[in-house]
C-alpha cells in the first residue's frame, strides 16, 4: 500500500473525530457489539487463516487463545462501559471551596494499532476493544508476517464501520514504519523490543503518546514444596502453546538443584499428555518462519558446544518449521539461549540453591513482562511478588492472567509500559481530563494582591 493512502486515511479520521468528538454510551456500545458479532461470524475464516500463516496451527488453539479471548475483551468493553465513561469526583482542600472537582475521560482522537504476528487476532482487537470503548477512531496495521489473517480482519472490519471510524492498512516493513511516524493521538505497539525501540524513536518525532508491550525473558520459580505435578502441566501448557511463540511464554525455569531429576520426567509426561508425538501432532503449532526454526537450532549448538544438555521430545522436522519440544539443562549463561528472549519450543533449566540466588538471578536481568512462582507457602509467594519486578505476577499457574480483562496487561522497563485490558485500554486511549468548576465566590481572592497584614496572618496561619 502506498504511504500516500495512508496519510489520506489518518487525515479522514481527524476530520471525522473533529465533527463528533464525545460519542455516545450507546454508540459505542453498537460498535462494540457490531465488532464482536463480526469476529465470531468469522471464526473459521479466522482459524483457516492462521493456519496458512503458520503453515500448521490448530483452529482450537486460535479459538481459545485468540478469538475466545478478544471477544471477551470487547464484552466486557460493553458491559463496564458506563462506569468507565462516567466522571471521577476528586476532593478539594477548604482553601479551594466553594468548587467542584472531577476527571472526566475523553477520547483522545484518532488511535494507531501496530499489531505483532504471533497472535494476529488477539492483539489486534483486544487493543482496539479498549481504543473503540473510549470512543475514538482507529487505524489497524496487522503484521505483514500474517497477511491471510490481515486479509480476514480486513473484511471483518470493511463490513462493520466506515472508513473514517475504523480501518485496516496492510502493507510491508516500510509502511509499518509509516504508519509508526504518522500523528496518532495514541499509539499501540506489540511486538519485539528491538522493533519497540524503532516505532518509540519514529513516534519521537511527533511526541506520540505509546502503548508498548514487548515481552522478554519470563521466569517461572519453583520452590521446594511446589506441587511438582501441577506445576509440570502449567509449565508445559504455558511454554508449549502456539510453540512458545507467546510473548508471556516461560522463557526458563528456576528451580532447586534437588528438584532437577524429580521434575524433568514430570515435564515430559506432561507433554506427552498434551502433545504427544509433538512434532507430527496437528494440535503443536509450527514455527512461522524458516529463520526462527534456523535461529533456535543455532542456539541450541551454541548451548550444547558450551556444555549444555539438550533433551529434544522426538526428531524436528525443518521442512515443515517444525521444532521438537527441547528441554536444556545446564545452560551457558553467555549464550543466547539465556540472553534473548527464545520465542520457541525450548525450555532452559537453571538451578538455584536457595531462593535468594533465585530473586537475585532475575532481578540481574531486564525486568519481564511476566513472572509465574510454583510455591504452596503464601509466605514465599508474598516475598517473590514484593522482591521482584514484572510486568505481571501469576501464582501456580502460567500466561492464564493474559485472559483476565479486569486485570491490566503491559510491562515495565524493558518489556514495555503502559497497559491495555478493560479500564486500562480504555484509561491509556482517553485523555482524563481533570475539570474544576467554581460554585460561588472564591476564598482564594484573600491570597491575592495587594499584599498587607492579613496575607501575613494567613501565611503564617497556612504555613506553620
Amino acid at each position: 500500500m502506498d504511504s500516500k493512502i495512508l496519510y489520506s486515511v489518518v487525515d479522514q479520521q481527524r476530520q471525522a473525530f473533529a465533527k463528533s468528538p464525545f460519542s455516545t454510551a450507546h454508540e459505542r456500545r453498537t460498535h462494540l457489539k457490531r465488532l464482536r458479532r463480526g469476529l465470531l461470524a468469522a471464526q473459521h475464516d479466522l482459524a483457516q487463516a492462521v493456519h496458512q500463516d503458520f503453515g500448521g496451527r490448530s483452529q482450537y488453539e486460535t479459538a481459545f487463545a485468540e478469538v475466545l479471548v478478544a471477544a471477551g475483551s470487547l464484552q466486557h468493553a460493553e458491559q463496564h462501559l458506563d462506569d468507565w465513561m462516567r466522571e471521577r469526583p476528586a476532593s478539594l482542600g477548604w482553601a479551594l471551596q466553594p468548587a467542584r472537582a472531577y476527571v472526566l475521560p475523553q477520547p483522545v482522537g484518532v488511535v494507531g494499532i501496530m499489531a505483532s504476528w504471533n497472535y494476529p487476532v488477539f492483539v489486534s482487537l483486544s487493543p482496539m476493544a479498549g481504543a473503540l470503548a473510549a470512543g475514538n477512531r482507529v487505524v489497524l496495521k496487522p503484521s505483514e508476517s500474517t497477511p491471510h489473517t490481515a486479509q480476514v480482519l480486513e473484511k471483518i472490519i470493511a463490513s462493520t464501520f466506515a472508513p473514517d471510524h475504523v480501518t485496516v492498512i496492510q502493507g510491508d516493513v516500510e509502511i509499518a514504519r509509516e504508519f509508526a511516524a504518522s500523528k496518532w493521538d495514541h499509539l499501540i505497539f506489540t511486538g519485539s523490543a528491538r522493533t519497540g525501540r524503532e516505532v518509540m524513536r519514529a513516534a519521537s518525532a511527533n511526541l506520540t503518546p505509546l502503548t508498548l508491550e514487548l515481552g522478554g525473558k519470563c521466569p517461572a520459580i519453583v520452590c521446594e514444596d511446589a506441587q511438582l505435578e501441577r506445576a509440570a502441566d502449567a509449565i508445559i501448557y504455558g511454554k508449549f502453546l502456539n510453540a512458545g511463540q507467546t510473548c508471556v511464554a516461560p522463557d526458563y525455569l528456576l528451580l532447586p538443584d534437588s528438584l532437577v531429576n524429580r521434575i524433568l520426567p514430570l515435564l515430559k509426561s506432561a507433554l506427552d499428555r498434551l502433545y504427544p508425538n509433538a512434532v507430527q501432532n496437528p494440535d503443536y503449532t509450527s514455527l512461522l518462519r524458516q529463520a526462527d526454526y534456523d535461529r533456535l537450532t543455532a542456539w541450541l549448538a551454541a548451548a550444547e558446544s558450551k556444555g549444555a544438555k539438550i533433551i529434544a521430545q522426538g526428531d524436528s522436522d525443518r521442512t515443515r518449521k517444525r521444532l521438537a519440544p527441547c528441554f536444556v539443562t545446564s545452560p551457558p549463561l553467555d549464550t543466547p539461549l539465556m540472553t534473548d528472549e527464545i520465542f520457541g519450543p525450548v525450555l532452559p533449566i537453571v538451578t538455584y540453591a536457595e531462593l535468594n540466588q533465585a530473586l537475585d538471578f532475575v532481578n540481574a536481568r531486564p525486568r519481564p513482562l511476566a513472572l509465574y512462582a510454583f510455591t504452596t507457602s503464601q509466605r514465599i509467594a508474598e516475598r517473590i511478588r514484593r522482591e521482584t519486578v514484572s510486568g505481571g505476577f501469576c501464582l501456580n499457574d502460567t500466561i492464564v492472567h493474559v485472559a483476565a480483562e479486569s486485570l491490566p496487561f503491559g510491562g515495565i522497563g524493558a518489556s514495555g509500559f503502559g497497559a491495555y485490558h478493560g479500564q486500562a485500554g480504555f484509561d491509556a486511549c482517553s485523555h482524563l481530563k481533570p475539570v474544576f468548576e467554581r460554585r460561588g465566590p472564591s476564598l482564594g481572592r484573600l491570597i491575592r494582591p495587594p499584599y498587607g497584614n492579613l496575607q501575613e496572618r494567613l501565611r503564617k496561619l497556612l504555613l506553620r
